[in-house]
């Protein structure tokens, strides 16, 4: 069986430019191309807005084919593989990634027949050969998956496809030298830190595109240029959720040592706009502080909760978290360790709100040698550098 005309539309209407963009026509003619169904294992989970629920091609093949052509994310691991997809929980550790989200990412990368491409994080492998039809027999991509299991299988995707490219098992954060320079790097998992080697291994005026996650708040889309003095500078493109590199998973905060002290008090600031502030007073929550957040959900003996949390990446027994419980006009927060995070993330709010409430297209990142820094409006307003 293969995808019908119409499923296939639907697949292409998927990346309307409201969604991703303006959508150049060289890769809609590549995601024609190349089936996602090809990548799609016969069992997914598929997440969307309320709760995610299984596609399974030999016991529904209707719906499992209406997801894969569809603008759905698919989950095909769980907790790197320790757990099954049955059980619908557990941390997302691989997946194929929303249509959109990949046309929106190559059209930020502009990959050109002839280009050697690097693709950090083959996943299921569909993008990798969205970007070996679009480079062409000329070009070469070569892709890194850290995850033997899922490169692996990867494989398998890309042979039944009669993709044309190099697959490795590795970490990509180290790149791969021996494929350099290259012309593009795309990157398909999410980092708080840029690897220096991805610059280090593409020529100047070479490309590379990421998801980035500052830590607090939403992931942003970010496109570098690399520069003849071996940097690579750019600016927040857009949105673009990716699962965290493994080897830049956060690690959440720990409880405090006996004798510690909790301080406890209470905000009239409903912890949940922490959520809703914009990626603008995102970009400079996670500049001005570094600090790390997430927020949960859940119930207890005092009813149902939502709790945000903060905390410091180099100090984990450094964090606050403030609880919202219906009909409340105050909320509870907590800080532990000597930093009181709560209270610099207010302080950083209250910065951004001063200098007009710039808006996140203004953000960009300078990689160099040395680190990352994060600028407002030019590279010399640097806000931050680690």
């Amino acid at each position: 069986m293969s995808a019908t005309p119409e499923r296939l539309a639907r697949l292409i209407a998927a990346l309307d430019p409201e969604e991703a963009g303006d959508i150049g026509e060289p890769i809609r003619e590549a995601v024609r191309a190349v089936p996602r169904h090809l990548f799609i294992p016969p069992v997914g989970l598929v997440v969307e807005e309320g709760e995610p629920y299984l596609i399974d091609r030999e016991t529904d093949p209707g719906t499992w084919w209406d997801a894969v052509y569809s603008r759905s994310i698919i989950v095909t691991q769980l907790d790197d593989g320790a757990t099954g997809l049955r059980t619908l929980r557990g941390d997302s550790t691989s997946s194929a990634s929303a249509p959109s989200t990949v046309a929106d990412l190559l059209n930020q990368l502009q990959p050109e027949p002839g280009h050697r491409v690097l693709e950090v994080g083959t996943g299921t492998g569909w993008t990798a050969a969205l970007l070996s039809h679009l480079v062409g027999d000329q070009g070469e991509v070569t892709s890194v998956e850290v995850d033997p299991q899922v490169a692996g299988q990867a494989a398998k995707n890309l042979a039944a496809a009669e993709a044309r490219l190099r697959l490795v098992v590795g970490d990509g954060a180290l790149g791969c030298s021996d494929g350099e320079p290259y012309d593009r790097v795309h990157v398909t998992c999410g980092v708080r830190n840029i690897p220096y080697a991805w610059v280090e291994q593409t020529r100047p005026g070479g490309v590379i595109v990421l998801p980035w996650h500052p830590g607090y708040g939403t992931s942003h889309a970010l496109r570098l240029e690399v520069q003849d003095d071996g940097s690579a500078v750019g600016r927040v493109v857009g949105y673009a959720g990716y699962m965290m590199m493994r080897s830049q998973r956060p690690k959440p905060g720990q409880d405090p040592p006996p004798g510690q002290e909790r301080r406890h008090y209470r905000t009239a600031l409903d912890p949940r706009a922490l959520d809703q502030l914009g990626a603008g007073a995102d970009l400079t929550i996670a500049a001005l502080t570094g600090l790390l957040s997430h927020t949960t959900e859940g119930a207890d003996e005092d009813g149902p909760f939502v709790r945000t949390w903060l905390y410091d990446p180099g100090d984990a027994r450094s964090w606050a978290a403030a609880t919202w419980r219906p009909g409340s006009v105050d909320h509870g927060v907590q800080q532990v360790g000597d930093r009181p995070v709560w209270d610099e993330v207010l302080q950083a709010y209250a910065q951004w709100v001063s200098w007009g409430e710039p808006h996140w297209r203004r953000y960009g990142i300078t990689a160099t040698p040395d680190g990352q820094s994060i600028w407002l409006d030019t590279p010399d307003r640097v806000l931050s550098s680690t």
